[in-house]
């Protein structure tokens, strides 16, 4: 009997160690910034790709910030898709090209840029960069993801943040602070072990011939995370560029439960149908890119995961108090401990931008507010694809 408990507590206990050791390994490794690239000479025929549903109180401020990008070889094409609003007039108002899609069916992201890229193939650019149109850029950082995207003749991330609020409330503040975490820490940690980087949508750079091929029109609340590991499974995983920036204005609390309900309810669904097919093809094929996303996509939401891996903890104390065997659970609370401190590190150099101390505090109530997001995912009540409203 007790060699049945014991090998239960090794089970759990490898099954919840594996992410916190993937995670740990990320932060720990992402803790500084990645060195700049030099990127000069001659920017590639661009397109810049906005698609835009219902934007018109934030577009005109992106559309000013990126009028200062373009010049004789970028231009930028809105795709108004599926407005009831005045995005489109605002966008014309301002001197852009603007594209109107209308079809109720076809609800998404996925589609809008579909649609922008049978418009571009009648003369189609060296390089497409998809913005937001609640985002906001520079003329560097678009020069050289289209640089860099066109020189690898790959898919290339941004450095992709929510501006810093330290006035929103802590569940805001957290919430911004998990985003940096994932975007930008992992991201750094992923790349200096040799993976590919995840796509965010946007801040994202393709050279034509990745654009023309790749599947948008899908219909994916997490389109990105889609399209990532799409590429990976082709053998081109896109790559990091965290000189180049791409800056959003944080959503309120309730938007915010809204936005996270549906990115997380979308990279769950996401690795229990590709985490181990990746990993499956990667050990397969000997491709290490392939391997990390797998991976990567093990790791659940930073709340989620803390909150299985007490649980797990909990019950691995009480069963080794019964059979005297605390090896299981020392693993595994070495590994949580590991991954948190690593978390922790990250925000007192760099993380503070985003969260106060005072924030941090509430930390246990961030979690609790979580909750539900995972519940009405154990129940099947996922989320469907909406615009997130900005403050």
């Amino acid at each position: 009997m007790n060699e049945a408990v014991v090998l239960l507590m090794w089970l759990l206990a490898i099954a919840a160690t594996l992410p916190l050791l993937v995670l740990a390994l990320e932060v720990w490794l992402g803790i500084w910034g990645t060195k700049a690239i030099p990127l000069n000479g001659r920017v590639p025929k661009t397109c810049i790709l906005i698609p835009a549903h219902d934007e018109a109180k934030v577009i005109a401020q992106t559309l000013t910030h990126l009028g200062t990008v373009l010049g004789p070889s970028t231009r930028a094409v809105v795709v108004a898709d599926n407005c009831t609003d005045d995005t489109a007039a605002i966008a014309r108002e301002h001197g852009f090209e603007v594209l109107e899609r209308f079809d109720s069916e076809k609800l998404g992201k996925g589609f809008a840029l579909a649609f922008g890229r049978d418009h571009l193939r009648a003369e189609p650019p060296e390089c497409v960069v998809v913005i937001d149109a609640d985002c906001y850029s520079d003329p560097r950082s678009v020069a050289d993801l289209a640089r860099y995207s066109y020189a690898t003749q790959s898919a290339v991330q941004a450095r992709y943040v929510f501006i810093p609020d330290r006035a929103a409330s802590p569940k805001v503040q957290i919430s911004n602070f998990a985003f940096w975490i994932k975007n930008v820490v992992r991201q750094r940690g992923v790349s200096r072990v040799g993976g590919g980087a995840i796509l965010t949508g946007t801040g994202m750079a393709f050279p034509w011939s990745i654009f023309d091929r790749v599947s948008l029109a899908t219909g994916s609340i997490v389109e990105d995370m889609a399209l990532s590991v799409e590429l990976a499974h082709s053998g081109a995983p896109p790559l990091f560029l965290e000189q180049a920036q791409v800056l959003s204005v944080s959503a309120g609390e309730q938007a915010t439960f809204g936005q996270r309900s549906r990115w997380e309810h979308g990279l769950l669904s996401m690795a229990a149908t590709h985490a181990l097919a990746l990993l499956k093809h990667g050990f397969r094929a000997m491709d290490r890119k392939a391997i990390l996303l797998g991976l990567h996509l093990l790791v659940p939401p930073l709340a989620l995961l803390v909150v299985l891996s007490a649980l797990i903890a909990g019950f691995l104390f009480a069963a080794a108090i019964s059979v005297g065997n605390w090896y299981p659970s020392a693993v595994l609370v070495t590994s949580l401990m590991a991954a948190l401190i690593g978390v922790l590190v990250n925000w007192a150099l760099e993380g503070r931008r985003w969260l106060t101390p005072q924030a941090l505090a509430a930390a246990p109530l961030y979690l609790m507010w979580k909750l539900p997001i995972y519940g009405r995912f154990l129940a099947r009540k996922r989320v469907g694809w909406e615009r997130t409203d900005r403050d």
